[in-house]
């Protein structure tokens, strides 16, 4: 009868230990997460939708400033556009000029992608009239690609030009291109009209 009743002793003090370091692991499972549960900003992702998969979905870093309702460091899946990045830094404020941000431009890792407030960015080129004026390219998100469509910039020049942003923080003014190697007065003058912050 005493082995009997000091078995049933020692299981219910075994399952109290079990109980203990359960509940001990549960509440330090909690105690790391962010309030409100969400994760940090750097490991948002894209909806998985929209994520490509396979070998080459590796993930870049782009820098998200200006008017948006979380500026910061956002980690984006490689093949993502700038619409992607927009959306993680939580959209346009109300004071954002949507229309100067080419939503639908690829991102590059390390890229920033500036949201310029309205009447700061400067007036681009209206879609409308006779045959509709080609809108002007921006600094702030334009790819090597965008670029390079432009007269008077090839592909090196492209590069160069996104390289330059990279390590500047961007492009404060677009008489900053001169800073650029290989832009002269002459192409800096035939570019400027197609250009914007």
């Amino acid at each position: 009868m005493a082995e009997g009743s000091s078995k049933v002793r020692l299981a219910v003090a075994a399952v109290a230990v079990f109980v203990v370091v359960f509940g001990g692991v549960r509440l330090l499972e909690r105690a790391r997460t962010p309030p409100g549960g969400s994760p940090a900003r750097l490991t948002i992702d894209p909806p998985s939708s929209e994520r490509p998969s396979g070998p080459g979905a590796a993930r870049l870093y782009v820098d998200v400033a200006g008017e948006v309702r979380r500026p910061g460091l956002y980690r984006v899946a490689r093949g993502s556009r700038v619409a992607a990045a927009v959306g993680m830094a939580g959209g346009f404020t109300r004071s954002a000029d949507s229309t100067q941000v080419n939503l639908a431009a690829p991102l590059q890792d390390g890229q920033q992608v500036i949201v310029p407030a309205r009447g700061v960015g400067g007036a681009a080129a209206s879609g409308s009239g006779a045959g509709g004026a080609k809108r002007a390219v921006s600094l702030a998100t334009a790819t090597a690609d965008d670029l390079d469509s432009l007269d008077g910039i090839g592909p090196t020049l492209a590069q160069r030009i996104v390289e330059y942003r990279q390590a500047h923080g961007g492009f404060h003014s677009v008489d900053e291109l001169r800073q650029v190697d290989g832009i002269g007065d002459k192409r800096f003058q035939q570019l400027k009209k197609a250009l914007q912050p």
